[in-house]
């Protein structure tokens, strides 16, 4: 088979499909692996370096698209790659099309044969390929939001840890899943008071076992949703449904009743967000 690779031209991504090792098992299995320079620059992976494993460097990302049989990418397409597409083409990325028609109909147009990362589902239940960017994302998510609670960013000034003689930061985190549960390892880390809402009660069972006196489970319900976010610092969404749409489980009306200078991060925003 022939394989390739390009770089992404989402803005701020800098990731890549697939690492020279990558490449170097996909030559040693007899396959033909073409990879557009320059597409590993971004994470640290020289041309070079795919070229030693055995690739093709080709000069443009069209050329790359007309040659493959199988694209491996990290991010979905864009507007300006959609006619790249060509029959019986296997795209092998994250998707997320439950929030992005325009490109459903590009791939449905295209005949391309769409493997979405996120919709990969083990027997158990588990989601192996999403669960790493989900772990990332989960942390991310605290460390951002501590970010622009500085008041440079227009935050209300609240450290998370607060300091000797001043209250800490009140963290909320709607979602007890993989990435729920990353926020909450930072946000206690950090020194918050934290609260995790979730409507599995066996998976709150879990999170207070782990974490125990330092969090405060509650039951994700309309009501406790809006109590808690009026004196929350920082609210984290991280509610997912694999493969739909995110629930809208955050009203609009809730941010007015939030503290000024308060933050919110939706992680979900891939899957259409959590704000309705």
């Amino acid at each position: 088979m022939k394989v390739g690779c390009v770089k992404e031209i989402k803005n701020n991504e800098f990731r890549v499909g697939m690492t020279p090792d990558n490449v170097k098992s996909y030559v040693n299995a007899g396959h033909e692996v073409y990879i557009e320079c320059g597409a590993g620059v971004g994470s640290g992976f020289m041309d070079d370096e795919y070229a030693a494993a055995g690739a093709i460097m080709v000069d443009n990302a069209k050329d790359v698209w007309d040659a493959v049989e199988m694209m491996v990418k990290v991010k979905e397409p864009l507007e300006e790659e959609y006619p790249l597409f060509h029959d019986g083409l296997i795209l092998y990325t994250y998707l997320h099309l439950a929030a992005d028609k325009p490109q459903t109909d590009a791939l449905l147009n295209g005949k391309v044969k769409g493997v979405a990362y996120e919709t990969l589902i083990e027997r158990d239940g588990s989601i192996p390929l999403l669960a790493p960017m989900s772990q990332i994302a989960g942390r991310l998510s605290i460390q951002e939001g501590a970010k622009y609670l500085e008041k440079i960013f227009g935050g209300s000034g609240v450290l998370l840890a607060g300091v000797p003689g001043t209250p800490k930061a009140n963290v909320v985190i709607l979602g007890g899943g993989t990435v729920g549960t990353n926020a909450c390892k930072i946000a206690v880390g950090m020194g918050a008071n934290v609260t995790i809402m979730d409507i599995n009660l066996k998976r709150l069972a879990y999170l207070d076992d782990i974490f125990g006196a330092r969090i405060q489970t509650l039951v994700s319900t309309d009501a406790n949703i809006e109590k808690a976010v009026k004196d929350a610092d920082l609210v984290i969404g991280s509610v997912l449904i694999p493969g739909k749409a995110a629930p809208k489980i955050f009203k609009k009306a809730y941010l007015k009743k939030m503290k000024p200078g308060s933050v919110f991060v939706d992680v979900a925003v891939d899957q259409g967000g959590w704000i309705i």
